[in-house]
Protein backbone atom coordinates (compact mmCIF):
# COMPACT_ATOMS: atom_id res chain seq x y z
CA UNK A 1 0.00 0.00 0.00
CA UNK A 2 2.89 2.36 0.76
CA UNK A 3 4.33 1.76 -2.71
CA UNK A 4 1.02 2.57 -4.40
CA UNK A 5 0.49 5.64 -2.24
CA UNK A 6 3.78 7.17 -3.37
CA UNK A 7 3.15 6.59 -7.05
CA UNK A 8 2.00 9.40 -9.33
CA UNK A 9 -0.82 8.72 -11.81
CA UNK A 10 1.31 7.83 -14.83
CA UNK A 11 3.65 5.59 -12.84
CA UNK A 12 0.72 3.76 -11.31
CA UNK A 13 -0.80 3.32 -14.73
CA UNK A 14 2.36 1.84 -16.22
CA UNK A 15 2.64 -0.51 -13.25
CA UNK A 16 -0.97 -1.52 -13.87
CA UNK A 17 -0.24 -2.22 -17.58
CA UNK A 18 2.74 -4.33 -16.58
CA UNK A 19 0.61 -6.20 -14.03
CA UNK A 20 -1.96 -6.99 -16.73
CA UNK A 21 0.73 -8.20 -19.10
CA UNK A 22 1.75 -10.75 -16.45
CA UNK A 23 -1.82 -11.98 -15.99
CA UNK A 24 -2.97 -12.82 -19.48
CA UNK A 25 -6.16 -14.50 -18.35
CA UNK A 26 -7.64 -11.18 -17.15
CA UNK A 27 -6.38 -8.94 -19.96
CA UNK A 28 -8.86 -8.21 -22.77
CA UNK A 29 -6.09 -8.36 -25.39
CA UNK A 30 -3.86 -11.28 -26.25
CA UNK A 31 -0.25 -11.15 -25.11
CA UNK A 32 2.05 -13.92 -26.28
CA UNK A 33 5.06 -15.81 -25.02
CA UNK A 34 8.52 -14.37 -25.56
CA UNK A 35 9.70 -14.82 -29.15
CA UNK A 36 6.25 -15.73 -30.49
CA UNK A 37 4.36 -13.76 -33.14
CA UNK A 38 2.00 -11.13 -31.77
CA UNK A 39 -1.53 -12.42 -32.29
CA UNK A 40 -3.55 -9.30 -31.51
CA UNK A 41 -3.18 -5.55 -31.35
CA UNK A 42 -4.25 -3.11 -28.70
CA UNK A 43 -6.75 -0.62 -30.10
CA UNK A 44 -8.56 1.94 -28.03
CA UNK A 45 -9.86 5.39 -28.89
CA UNK A 46 -7.98 8.52 -27.92
CA UNK A 47 -11.34 10.20 -27.37
CA UNK A 48 -12.75 10.52 -23.88
CA UNK A 49 -15.59 7.95 -23.68
CA UNK A 50 -19.17 9.13 -23.23
CA UNK A 51 -18.12 12.77 -23.22
CA UNK A 52 -18.95 15.41 -25.81
CA UNK A 53 -19.11 19.19 -25.96
CA UNK A 54 -21.03 19.25 -29.23
CA UNK A 55 -24.26 21.27 -29.22
CA UNK A 56 -27.44 19.20 -29.23
CA UNK A 57 -29.14 19.91 -32.55
CA UNK A 58 -32.19 17.90 -33.51
CA UNK A 59 -31.62 16.31 -36.90
CA UNK A 60 -34.75 14.17 -36.78
CA UNK A 61 -37.47 16.83 -36.44
CA UNK A 62 -38.55 18.04 -39.90
CA UNK A 63 -37.51 21.64 -40.56
CA UNK A 64 -40.01 23.83 -42.47
CA UNK A 65 -38.74 24.70 -45.96
CA UNK A 66 -38.56 28.42 -45.17
CA UNK A 67 -36.15 27.65 -42.30
CA UNK A 68 -33.76 25.56 -44.37
CA UNK A 69 -31.96 28.79 -45.34
CA UNK A 70 -31.27 30.28 -41.90
CA UNK A 71 -29.73 33.76 -41.58
CA UNK A 72 -25.95 33.65 -41.46
CA UNK A 73 -24.37 34.81 -38.18
CA UNK A 74 -22.63 38.09 -38.98
CA UNK A 75 -20.92 40.92 -37.13
CA UNK A 76 -20.12 44.43 -38.32
CA UNK A 77 -16.98 45.93 -36.80
CA UNK A 78 -16.87 49.67 -36.36
CA UNK A 79 -13.53 50.02 -34.59
CA UNK A 80 -10.28 48.29 -33.72
CA UNK A 81 -11.64 47.87 -30.22
CA UNK A 82 -14.53 45.79 -31.61
CA UNK A 83 -12.07 43.54 -33.44
CA UNK A 84 -10.05 42.84 -30.29
CA UNK A 85 -13.05 42.33 -28.02
CA UNK A 86 -13.17 38.88 -26.36
CA UNK A 87 -16.83 38.80 -27.36
CA UNK A 88 -15.78 38.36 -31.01
CA UNK A 89 -13.69 35.29 -30.14
CA UNK A 90 -16.54 33.82 -28.10
CA UNK A 91 -19.04 34.40 -30.90
CA UNK A 92 -16.87 32.94 -33.66
CA UNK A 93 -15.93 29.82 -31.67
CA UNK A 94 -19.41 29.19 -30.27
CA UNK A 95 -20.19 25.58 -31.32
CA UNK A 96 -23.69 26.63 -32.36
CA UNK A 97 -22.32 29.06 -34.96
CA UNK A 98 -21.18 27.09 -37.99
CA UNK A 99 -19.88 30.20 -39.75
CA UNK A 100 -19.47 33.89 -39.00
CA UNK A 101 -19.17 36.70 -41.53
CA UNK A 102 -17.18 39.61 -40.14
CA UNK A 103 -17.88 42.76 -42.10
CA UNK A 104 -15.90 45.98 -41.82
CA UNK A 105 -12.78 44.16 -40.63
CA UNK A 106 -10.37 45.65 -43.16
CA UNK A 107 -11.57 49.17 -42.43
CA UNK A 108 -11.57 48.86 -38.65
CA UNK A 109 -8.03 47.44 -38.60
CA UNK A 110 -6.78 49.56 -41.51
CA UNK A 111 -5.64 46.46 -43.34
CA UNK A 112 -3.92 47.23 -46.62
CA UNK A 113 -5.52 44.50 -48.70
CA UNK A 114 -4.01 46.09 -51.79
CA UNK A 115 -0.86 44.15 -50.93
CA UNK A 116 -2.73 41.03 -52.08
CA UNK A 117 -4.12 42.55 -55.29
CA UNK A 118 -3.13 40.96 -58.58
CA UNK A 119 -0.99 44.00 -59.45
CA UNK A 120 0.95 43.80 -56.17
CA UNK A 121 1.42 40.04 -56.50
CA UNK A 122 2.90 40.40 -59.98
CA UNK A 123 5.25 43.12 -58.76
CA UNK A 124 6.32 41.05 -55.76
CA UNK A 125 6.89 37.67 -57.41
CA UNK A 126 5.65 37.32 -60.98
CA UNK A 127 7.16 33.86 -61.59
CA UNK A 128 5.68 32.28 -58.46
CA UNK A 129 3.91 28.96 -59.09
CA UNK A 130 0.12 28.77 -59.42
CA UNK A 131 -1.95 25.58 -59.49
CA UNK A 132 -4.72 25.93 -62.08
CA UNK A 133 -8.06 24.14 -61.99
CA UNK A 134 -9.92 24.11 -65.30
CA UNK A 135 -13.66 24.12 -64.64
CA UNK A 136 -17.01 24.63 -66.35
CA UNK A 137 -18.74 27.87 -65.42
CA UNK A 138 -22.20 27.23 -63.92
CA UNK A 139 -24.71 29.04 -61.70
CA UNK A 140 -23.72 28.69 -58.03
CA UNK A 141 -26.78 26.63 -57.11
CA UNK A 142 -26.48 24.22 -60.04
CA UNK A 143 -24.12 21.38 -60.99
CA UNK A 144 -24.91 19.61 -64.25
CA UNK A 145 -23.47 16.37 -65.58
CA UNK A 146 -21.44 16.25 -68.80
CA UNK A 147 -24.48 15.70 -71.01
CA UNK A 148 -26.49 18.42 -69.29
CA UNK A 149 -29.33 15.98 -68.69
CA UNK A 150 -29.39 16.12 -64.88
CA UNK A 151 -27.87 17.77 -61.86
CA UNK A 152 -25.27 15.70 -60.06
CA UNK A 153 -22.76 15.82 -57.19
CA UNK A 154 -19.37 15.04 -58.78
CA UNK A 155 -17.56 18.28 -59.58
CA UNK A 156 -14.63 17.44 -61.78
CA UNK A 157 -11.76 19.65 -62.87
CA UNK A 158 -8.39 19.13 -64.50
CA UNK A 159 -5.15 20.36 -62.97
CA UNK A 160 -2.26 22.24 -64.55
CA UNK A 161 0.29 24.85 -63.49
CA UNK A 162 1.25 28.38 -64.47
CA UNK A 163 2.78 31.50 -62.91
CA UNK A 164 1.26 34.51 -61.16
CA UNK A 165 2.13 36.72 -64.14
CA UNK A 166 0.44 34.42 -66.65
CA UNK A 167 -2.66 33.91 -64.52
CA UNK A 168 -2.85 37.68 -63.94
CA UNK A 169 -2.90 38.14 -67.70
CA UNK A 170 -5.72 35.61 -68.02
CA UNK A 171 -7.67 37.22 -65.16
CA UNK A 172 -7.33 40.67 -66.75
CA UNK A 173 -8.28 39.54 -70.25
CA UNK A 174 -11.32 37.71 -68.87
CA UNK A 175 -12.40 40.93 -67.17
CA UNK A 176 -11.84 42.99 -70.32
CA UNK A 177 -13.95 40.59 -72.36
CA UNK A 178 -16.82 41.06 -69.94
CA UNK A 179 -16.73 44.81 -70.47
CA UNK A 180 -17.45 44.61 -74.18
CA UNK A 181 -20.76 46.36 -74.53
CA UNK A 182 -22.10 44.22 -77.33
CA UNK A 183 -21.59 40.99 -75.37
CA UNK A 184 -23.11 42.45 -72.23
CA UNK A 185 -26.10 43.75 -74.17
CA UNK A 186 -26.59 40.46 -75.96
CA UNK A 187 -26.36 38.50 -72.71
CA UNK A 188 -28.92 40.73 -71.06
CA UNK A 189 -31.43 40.51 -73.90
CA UNK A 190 -31.28 36.81 -74.63
CA UNK A 191 -30.05 35.43 -71.31
CA UNK A 192 -33.48 34.46 -70.06
CA UNK A 193 -34.34 32.96 -73.44
CA UNK A 194 -31.18 30.85 -73.48
CA UNK A 195 -31.84 29.76 -69.92
CA UNK A 196 -35.36 28.61 -70.70
CA UNK A 197 -34.18 26.75 -73.81
CA UNK A 198 -31.42 25.02 -71.86
CA UNK A 199 -33.92 23.89 -69.24
CA UNK A 200 -36.23 22.53 -71.91
CA UNK A 201 -33.50 20.70 -73.81
CA UNK A 202 -31.72 19.56 -70.67
CA UNK A 203 -28.45 21.16 -71.81
CA UNK A 204 -26.55 23.91 -70.08
CA UNK A 205 -24.33 26.53 -71.62
CA UNK A 206 -21.12 27.00 -69.67
CA UNK A 207 -17.74 28.20 -70.83
CA UNK A 208 -14.43 26.80 -69.68
CA UNK A 209 -12.75 28.86 -66.96
CA UNK A 210 -9.48 28.65 -65.06
CA UNK A 211 -9.17 29.00 -61.29
CA UNK A 212 -5.77 29.88 -59.77
CA UNK A 213 -5.58 28.00 -56.48
CA UNK A 214 -3.24 26.94 -53.65
CA UNK A 215 -0.71 29.74 -54.20
CA UNK A 216 1.83 29.42 -51.42
CA UNK A 217 2.63 32.62 -49.51
CA UNK A 218 4.68 30.97 -46.76
CA UNK A 219 8.09 32.40 -47.67
CA UNK A 220 8.71 35.25 -45.17
CA UNK A 221 11.31 36.87 -47.43
CA UNK A 222 9.30 36.91 -50.64
CA UNK A 223 6.05 37.91 -48.96
CA UNK A 224 7.36 39.98 -46.06
CA UNK A 225 4.99 42.94 -46.51
CA UNK A 226 1.93 40.73 -46.99
CA UNK A 227 2.62 38.58 -43.93
CA UNK A 228 3.44 41.58 -41.75
CA UNK A 229 0.09 43.15 -42.65
CA UNK A 230 -1.77 40.12 -41.32
CA UNK A 231 -0.21 40.66 -37.88
CA UNK A 232 -2.79 43.44 -37.46
CA UNK A 233 -5.48 40.77 -37.01
CA UNK A 234 -6.72 39.73 -33.55
CA UNK A 235 -4.53 36.98 -32.07
CA UNK A 236 -7.11 34.21 -32.47
CA UNK A 237 -7.31 34.86 -36.23
CA UNK A 238 -3.58 35.08 -36.90
CA UNK A 239 -1.61 32.51 -38.84
CA UNK A 240 0.49 31.92 -35.73
CA UNK A 241 -0.28 32.43 -32.04
CA UNK A 242 0.37 30.61 -28.77
CA UNK A 243 -3.32 29.65 -28.43
CA UNK A 244 -3.38 28.12 -31.92
CA UNK A 245 -2.82 24.35 -31.95
CA UNK A 246 -1.37 24.59 -35.45
CA UNK A 247 1.45 26.73 -34.06
CA UNK A 248 2.49 23.71 -31.98
CA UNK A 249 2.87 21.22 -34.82
CA UNK A 250 6.57 22.02 -35.09
CA UNK A 251 6.54 21.91 -38.87
CA UNK A 252 5.02 23.72 -41.83
CA UNK A 253 1.70 22.45 -43.15
CA UNK A 254 1.18 24.42 -46.35
CA UNK A 255 -2.17 26.19 -46.43
CA UNK A 256 -2.91 25.34 -42.82
CA UNK A 257 -0.34 27.14 -40.68
CA UNK A 258 0.76 29.18 -43.69
CA UNK A 259 -1.15 31.57 -45.95
CA UNK A 260 -2.51 30.50 -49.31
CA UNK A 261 -3.84 32.75 -52.05
CA UNK A 262 -6.61 32.11 -54.57
CA UNK A 263 -7.00 34.06 -57.84
CA UNK A 264 -10.46 33.84 -59.37
CA UNK A 265 -12.69 34.68 -62.30
CA UNK A 266 -16.50 34.40 -62.09
CA UNK A 267 -17.59 30.79 -61.58
CA UNK A 268 -14.36 29.58 -59.93
CA UNK A 269 -15.34 26.86 -57.49
CA UNK A 270 -13.92 25.50 -54.27
CA UNK A 271 -15.88 22.21 -53.98
CA UNK A 272 -17.55 20.95 -50.81
CA UNK A 273 -15.33 19.95 -47.91
CA UNK A 274 -14.54 20.13 -44.24
CA UNK A 275 -11.14 21.56 -43.39
CA UNK A 276 -8.28 19.14 -42.69
CA UNK A 277 -8.92 17.48 -39.32
CA UNK A 278 -11.95 19.76 -38.86
CA UNK A 279 -9.86 22.81 -38.02
CA UNK A 280 -11.29 26.31 -38.20
CA UNK A 281 -10.38 28.51 -41.15
CA UNK A 282 -10.03 32.19 -41.91
CA UNK A 283 -10.80 33.55 -45.39
CA UNK A 284 -10.52 37.20 -46.47
CA UNK A 285 -11.87 38.45 -49.78
CA UNK A 286 -9.39 40.88 -51.34
CA UNK A 287 -11.81 41.85 -54.08
CA UNK A 288 -12.71 43.60 -56.25
CA UNK A 289 -15.53 41.08 -56.84
CA UNK A 290 -17.73 39.07 -54.46
CA UNK A 291 -17.81 35.39 -53.51
CA UNK A 292 -20.88 33.29 -52.72
CA UNK A 293 -20.65 30.82 -49.84
CA UNK A 294 -22.67 27.80 -48.77
CA UNK A 295 -22.16 26.30 -45.30
CA UNK A 296 -23.66 23.49 -43.22
CA UNK A 297 -23.16 22.79 -39.51
CA UNK A 298 -20.81 19.95 -38.57
CA UNK A 299 -23.79 18.05 -37.12
CA UNK A 300 -24.88 17.15 -40.68
CA UNK A 301 -21.56 16.03 -42.15
CA UNK A 302 -22.42 12.31 -42.02
CA UNK A 303 -25.71 12.91 -43.85
CA UNK A 304 -23.79 14.77 -46.56
CA UNK A 305 -21.21 11.99 -46.65
CA UNK A 306 -24.03 9.49 -47.23
CA UNK A 307 -25.33 11.64 -50.11
CA UNK A 308 -21.84 11.68 -51.61
CA UNK A 309 -21.73 7.90 -51.41
CA UNK A 310 -25.15 7.71 -53.06
CA UNK A 311 -23.78 9.80 -55.94
CA UNK A 312 -20.59 7.69 -56.20
CA UNK A 313 -18.14 10.34 -55.04
CA UNK A 314 -15.82 9.98 -52.05
CA UNK A 315 -16.66 12.45 -49.29
CA UNK A 316 -13.11 12.77 -47.92
CA UNK A 317 -11.02 12.63 -51.08
CA UNK A 318 -13.43 13.32 -53.95
CA UNK A 319 -14.55 16.57 -55.57
CA UNK A 320 -18.26 17.30 -55.09
CA UNK A 321 -20.78 20.15 -55.31
CA UNK A 322 -24.01 19.53 -53.37
CA UNK A 323 -27.34 19.79 -55.15
CA UNK A 324 -29.29 22.07 -52.82
CA UNK A 325 -32.60 20.28 -53.35
CA UNK A 326 -30.99 17.04 -52.19
CA UNK A 327 -29.91 18.75 -48.97
CA UNK A 328 -33.33 20.30 -48.36
CA UNK A 329 -35.06 16.96 -48.94
CA UNK A 330 -32.69 15.46 -46.38
CA UNK A 331 -33.70 18.09 -43.80
CA UNK A 332 -30.29 19.80 -43.91
CA UNK A 333 -30.27 23.58 -43.38
CA UNK A 334 -27.82 25.55 -45.53
CA UNK A 335 -26.32 28.96 -44.79
CA UNK A 336 -25.95 30.96 -48.01
CA UNK A 337 -24.32 34.38 -48.12
CA UNK A 338 -22.18 36.84 -50.07
CA UNK A 339 -18.63 37.70 -49.02
CA UNK A 340 -17.74 41.19 -50.17
CA UNK A 341 -14.25 42.70 -50.48
CA UNK A 342 -12.78 43.20 -47.01
CA UNK A 343 -15.11 40.66 -45.39
CA UNK A 344 -13.58 37.91 -43.29
CA UNK A 345 -15.33 34.54 -43.17
CA UNK A 346 -14.66 32.45 -40.07
CA UNK A 347 -15.42 28.79 -40.67
CA UNK A 348 -15.94 27.12 -37.31
CA UNK A 349 -14.61 23.65 -36.50
CA UNK A 350 -16.08 20.93 -38.71
CA UNK A 351 -18.32 23.15 -40.84
CA UNK A 352 -19.02 21.75 -44.32
CA UNK A 353 -18.72 24.48 -46.97
CA UNK A 354 -18.30 25.24 -50.66
CA UNK A 355 -17.58 28.54 -52.43
CA UNK A 356 -18.03 30.13 -55.85
CA UNK A 357 -16.65 33.43 -57.15
CA UNK A 358 -19.32 35.88 -58.29
CA UNK A 359 -16.83 38.35 -59.73
CA UNK A 360 -13.12 38.72 -60.37
CA UNK A 361 -11.35 38.53 -57.03
CA UNK A 362 -8.49 37.21 -54.95
CA UNK A 363 -8.84 35.50 -51.57
CA UNK A 364 -6.36 34.63 -48.85
CA UNK A 365 -6.95 31.81 -46.37
CA UNK A 366 -5.36 29.68 -43.65
CA UNK A 367 -6.41 27.43 -40.77
CA UNK A 368 -6.38 28.00 -37.04
CA UNK A 369 -6.87 25.63 -34.12
CA UNK A 370 -8.33 27.45 -31.12
CA UNK A 371 -7.49 25.65 -27.90
CA UNK A 372 -11.06 24.89 -26.93
CA UNK A 373 -12.86 21.63 -26.25
CA UNK A 374 -15.08 21.74 -29.35
CA UNK A 375 -12.14 22.19 -31.73
CA UNK A 376 -10.04 19.54 -30.00
CA UNK A 377 -12.84 16.97 -29.93
CA UNK A 378 -13.66 17.42 -33.62
CA UNK A 379 -9.99 17.32 -34.64
CA UNK A 380 -9.45 14.07 -32.75
CA UNK A 381 -12.69 12.56 -34.08
CA UNK A 382 -11.60 13.25 -37.66
CA UNK A 383 -8.11 11.93 -36.87
CA UNK A 384 -9.63 8.58 -35.90
CA UNK A 385 -12.16 8.59 -38.76
CA UNK A 386 -9.36 9.24 -41.24
CA UNK A 387 -7.44 6.26 -39.90
CA UNK A 388 -10.54 4.10 -40.26
CA UNK A 389 -11.06 5.32 -43.85
CA UNK A 390 -7.31 5.02 -44.60
CA UNK A 391 -6.95 8.73 -45.33
CA UNK A 392 -3.97 10.72 -44.11
CA UNK A 393 -4.57 13.18 -41.27
CA UNK A 394 -2.69 16.28 -42.36
CA UNK A 395 -2.43 17.32 -38.70
CA UNK A 396 -0.52 14.77 -36.56
CA UNK A 397 -2.88 15.00 -33.59
CA UNK A 398 -0.95 12.80 -31.14
CA UNK A 399 2.25 14.72 -31.79
CA UNK A 400 0.37 18.04 -31.41
CA UNK A 401 -1.32 16.91 -28.19
CA UNK A 402 2.03 16.14 -26.57
CA UNK A 403 3.50 19.45 -27.76
CA UNK A 404 0.53 21.35 -26.34
CA UNK A 405 0.90 19.52 -23.02
CA UNK A 406 4.57 20.51 -22.84
CA UNK A 407 4.15 24.19 -23.67
CA UNK A 408 0.63 25.44 -22.90
CA UNK A 409 -1.25 25.94 -19.66
CA UNK A 410 -4.90 25.00 -20.24
CA UNK A 411 -7.56 26.82 -18.23
CA UNK A 412 -10.68 25.20 -19.69
CA UNK A 413 -11.58 22.02 -17.74
CA UNK A 414 -13.19 20.23 -20.71
CA UNK A 415 -10.25 20.87 -23.04
CA UNK A 416 -7.87 19.76 -20.31
CA UNK A 417 -9.82 16.55 -19.66
CA UNK A 418 -9.79 15.57 -23.32
CA UNK A 419 -6.10 16.28 -23.88
CA UNK A 420 -5.16 14.51 -20.64
CA UNK A 421 -7.13 11.43 -21.69
CA UNK A 422 -5.49 11.43 -25.13
CA UNK A 423 -2.05 11.52 -23.50
CA UNK A 424 -2.98 8.64 -21.20
CA UNK A 425 -4.20 6.57 -24.15
CA UNK A 426 -1.01 7.39 -26.01
CA UNK A 427 1.13 6.16 -23.10
CA UNK A 428 -1.02 3.05 -22.90
CA UNK A 429 -0.61 2.31 -26.63
CA UNK A 430 3.15 2.81 -26.40
CA UNK A 431 3.66 0.78 -23.22
CA UNK A 432 1.62 -2.20 -24.36
CA UNK A 433 3.26 -2.24 -27.80
CA UNK A 434 6.66 -1.88 -26.19
CA UNK A 435 6.00 -4.80 -23.83
CA UNK A 436 4.86 -6.95 -26.75
CA UNK A 437 8.02 -6.19 -28.70
CA UNK A 438 10.32 -6.84 -25.75
CA UNK A 439 8.54 -10.10 -24.86
CA UNK A 440 9.00 -11.20 -28.47
CA UNK A 441 12.73 -10.51 -28.21
CA UNK A 442 12.74 -7.45 -30.47
CA UNK A 443 15.43 -4.89 -29.73
CA UNK A 444 14.26 -1.29 -29.27
CA UNK A 445 16.88 1.41 -29.91
CA UNK A 446 16.56 4.81 -28.27
CA UNK A 447 17.08 7.79 -30.58
CA UNK A 448 15.87 11.08 -29.16
CA UNK A 449 14.23 13.67 -31.36
CA UNK A 450 16.24 16.59 -32.67
CA UNK A 451 15.14 20.20 -33.07
CA UNK A 452 12.59 20.77 -35.87
CA UNK A 453 12.25 17.04 -36.52
CA UNK A 454 8.85 16.49 -38.16
CA UNK A 455 6.07 14.17 -37.08
CA UNK A 456 6.15 10.80 -38.81
CA UNK A 457 3.63 8.98 -40.96
CA UNK A 458 3.62 5.41 -42.21
CA UNK A 459 5.08 5.21 -45.70
CA UNK A 460 2.33 2.77 -46.75
CA UNK A 461 -0.93 3.68 -45.00
CA UNK A 462 -0.24 7.31 -43.98
CA UNK A 463 -1.26 6.79 -40.34
CA UNK A 464 0.62 8.92 -37.80
CA UNK A 465 3.46 7.01 -36.15
CA UNK A 466 4.34 8.41 -32.74
CA UNK A 467 7.37 7.51 -30.61
CA UNK A 468 7.90 3.88 -31.70
CA UNK A 469 9.09 4.00 -35.31
CA UNK A 470 9.42 0.86 -37.43
CA UNK A 471 12.23 1.73 -39.84
CA UNK A 472 13.58 -0.02 -42.92
CA UNK A 473 16.36 0.96 -45.28
CA UNK A 474 15.13 2.25 -48.63
CA UNK A 475 18.56 2.69 -50.14
CA UNK A 476 21.54 1.55 -48.09
CA UNK A 477 24.09 3.29 -50.32
CA UNK A 478 22.34 6.65 -49.98
CA UNK A 479 21.45 5.98 -46.34
CA UNK A 480 17.76 6.72 -46.85
CA UNK A 481 15.25 5.16 -44.49
CA UNK A 482 11.50 4.68 -44.43
CA UNK A 483 9.15 4.80 -41.43
CA UNK A 484 6.27 2.31 -41.11
CA UNK A 485 3.53 1.66 -38.60
CA UNK A 486 3.60 -1.73 -36.86
CA UNK A 487 0.87 -3.22 -39.08
CA UNK A 488 2.59 -2.32 -42.35
CA UNK A 489 6.01 -3.34 -41.04
CA UNK A 490 4.61 -6.79 -40.15
CA UNK A 491 2.98 -7.11 -43.56
CA UNK A 492 6.45 -6.85 -45.07
CA UNK A 493 8.11 -8.93 -42.37
CA UNK A 494 5.87 -10.75 -39.84
CA UNK A 495 8.80 -11.34 -37.48
CA UNK A 496 10.12 -7.79 -38.04
CA UNK A 497 13.45 -9.08 -39.31
CA UNK A 498 15.20 -6.29 -41.20
CA UNK A 499 13.13 -3.74 -39.29
CA UNK A 500 14.74 -1.42 -36.76
CA UNK A 501 12.48 -0.18 -33.97
CA UNK A 502 13.39 3.31 -32.78
CA UNK A 503 12.08 4.89 -29.60
CA UNK A 504 12.06 8.71 -29.60
CA UNK A 505 10.87 9.32 -26.03
CA UNK A 506 11.56 7.22 -22.99
CA UNK A 507 8.42 6.23 -21.12
CA UNK A 508 9.70 8.19 -18.13
CA UNK A 509 9.83 11.37 -20.27
CA UNK A 510 6.23 10.94 -21.36
CA UNK A 511 5.15 10.14 -17.81
CA UNK A 512 6.76 13.35 -16.55
CA UNK A 513 5.03 15.39 -19.25
CA UNK A 514 1.74 13.72 -18.37
CA UNK A 515 2.12 14.43 -14.65
CA UNK A 516 3.25 18.02 -15.18
CA UNK A 517 0.30 18.77 -17.46
CA UNK A 518 -2.17 20.19 -14.98
CA UNK A 519 -5.24 22.37 -15.20
CA UNK A 520 -4.41 26.00 -14.67
CA UNK A 521 -7.19 27.83 -12.89
CA UNK A 522 -8.36 30.98 -14.63
CA UNK A 523 -8.40 34.27 -12.75
CA UNK A 524 -12.14 33.97 -12.21
CA UNK A 525 -11.89 30.48 -10.67
CA UNK A 526 -8.91 31.45 -8.51
CA UNK A 527 -11.00 34.12 -6.82
CA UNK A 528 -13.47 31.54 -5.55
CA UNK A 529 -13.31 30.47 -1.89
CA UNK A 530 -11.05 27.47 -1.29
CA UNK A 531 -14.02 25.34 -0.22
CA UNK A 532 -15.78 26.09 -3.52
CA UNK A 533 -12.67 25.29 -5.53
CA UNK A 534 -12.28 21.97 -3.77
CA UNK A 535 -15.93 21.16 -4.47
CA UNK A 536 -15.51 21.96 -8.17
CA UNK A 537 -12.35 19.92 -8.48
Amino acid sequence: MTLMGNMNHATYFIFFCFFLSLHLHIHPFCFCDRGANIKSKFRESYLLPAFSVKPILSTETPIPREKLNPPTPSIYLESKRDAFSPVLLQFCTDPKNAVTVIRGLAGSLRLNLGLFSTKSLVEANSEHAVEVRTQVQQPADENWNHSGSAQTWPCESSRSHTTIAKYAQYQASSFQESLQVDIVTMSASVGSEINSISRLTGKTIGKIIKFGTNIDLSDPKRWKLQLQELLKLPAFMRVSSSANMLSHVGQTILGMNTVQLYMKVPGSRTPGHQENNNFCSVNINIGPGDCEWFAVHEQYWKAISDLCEKHTVDYLTGSWWPVLEDLYRSNIPVYRFIQRPGDLVWINAGTVHWVQAVGWCNNIAWNVGPLNAYQYQLALERFEWNEFKKVKSIVPMIHVSWNVARTIKITDPNTFKMIKHCLLQSIKHIQILRDQLVSAGKKISYQSRVKDEPAYYCNECDVEVFNLLFVTSENSSRKTYVVHCEDCAREQSPSLSGVVVLEQYRISELMNTYDNFTLRMSLQRSRLPLSQLLTDI
